[in-house]
């Protein structure tokens, strides 16, 4: 049984499903999945979009759903009892499903670790108790694991195995009706309905806002678990003009000159395709306030964690304002210097997350634990 719980989980998911077929074509996989597991044939327990949630206060307002999700794999846990439970990233929900596993007897395998490095450091002793195996994407996360005697393999960032573009930039730009020669923005501002709505709001101002100022053009990419309408809608109230990419992302980055994003994968995956970028995220005030108060990093963006420094601009809460936004775009558009530095930077960032092959790796794990 594997549960994912948001659209990277489910990206990185089917990658794994897919390397586990390729090894056992007999293996029967049940799973909490999104469209990408949905692809790959698993049969499907509940519906990753009915899950997406961030936060403290978001997460109690989907706690319906989440309850229903729980309900349905414990049941199946009881009764089933499947050879192996691997988990994805999505701590608070997964870390339940894995205590409950340890007492039925059901090894446990975690997936993209937590980020305990960050916020709630005390969960490490937890998951040492309730998981048998962390298969962890970032080498610093390693000897967090070792220090409580729990088995840890690094595998690699999954993102090597799918982060490139399949066709030439100005293949892409036609396809969306944008001129090559113009300079290229990508909106990508999350995956989860709460986050495009508090963020793609303000994109959209400081896209009209950089149209004005120069010849810039903009290509929106949604996410598959956000509802079509909720983009329609704050789309319909804007004044900017952008393209739609659906399930184009790669090509979409290496086809413009900067990326507008909320923080998250995304980060990552312009990263590995050396696009500089400016991060935004807001959170509901009361999250922000409790994560202000838990956290323990420097930096919101993974980009800038890995690399330990601000490589690319971060915007939250009350900074990410459509001036903020067009000021950080345009020193970053109009300085080629600044620009090759930061893609330099980028490249670093890259080469710190591994060797391709992450999905391979784990799916060997995962045979071995049920053997």
């Amino acid at each position: 049984m594997l549960v994912a719980g948001e659209a990277s989980g489910d990206l990185h998911g089917a990658r794994l499903v897919k390397s586990l077929y390729q090894r056992d074509p007999g293996l029967e996989i049940f799973a909490v999945a999104g469209a990408g597991l949905k692809r790959e044939g698993v049969k499907v327990l509940f519906d990753v979009e009915r899950l997406t949630g961030m936060g403290f206060t978001e997460l109690a307002g989907n706690i319906r759903s989440l309850w229903q999700a729980y309900r349905r794999l414990q049941n199946f846990l009881r009764e089933e009892k499947p050879d192996l439970l691997v988990l994805i990233d999505f701590p608070d929900f997964n870390l339940r499903l894995a205590r409950l596993a340890k007492k039925l007897q059901i090894p446990v395998l975690y997936y993209i670790s937590p980020q305990v490095w960050a916020w709630r450091k005390r969960r490490i002793r937890k998951i040492s108790r309730w998981v048998d195996r962390m298969a962890v994407v970032f080498p610093f996360e390693v000897p967090l694991y070792q220090k409580e005697g729990l088995p840890v393999s690094f595998v690699g960032h999954p993102l090597l195995d799918v982060v490139h573009a399949t066709e030439a930039r100005e293949e892409t730009l036609r396809q969306y009706g944008l001129e090559p020669s113009w300079p290229t923005i990508a909106l990508l501002p999350g995956s989860r309905a709460r986050e495009v709505t508090r963020h793609l709001p303000i994109l959209l101002e400081a896209a009209d806002r950089l149209r004005r100022e120069m010849e810039v053009q903009f290509v929106l990419v949604r996410a598959s678990t956000v509802e079509s309408r909720i983009f329609e809608t704050i789309l319909d109230r804007a004044a900017a003009k952008v393209s739609i990419a659906e399930g184009n992302t790669y090509n979409v980055l290496h086809a413009c000159d900067l990326v507008w994003t909320a923080s998250g994968t995304a980060t990552l995956e312009a990263a590995l395709m050396l696009r500089p970028m400016v991060i935004v995220y807001r959170l509901a005030w009361l999250t922000y306030g409790l994560a202000r108060l838990l956290v323990r990093v420097k930096h919101i963006g993974m980009v800038n964690i890995i690399a330990g420094e601000a490589v690319v601009p971060e915007l939250i809460q009350s900074d990410v304002t459509a001036e903020r936004i067009v000021h950080e775009s345009r020193r970053i558009l109009k300085d080629p210097e600044l620009r090759e530095q930061v893609v330099k930077k980028l490249a670093r960032v890259g080469e710190s997350l591994g060797s391709p092959g992450a999905s391979d790796r784990v799916a060997d794990l995962a045979l071995s634990m049920m053997a």
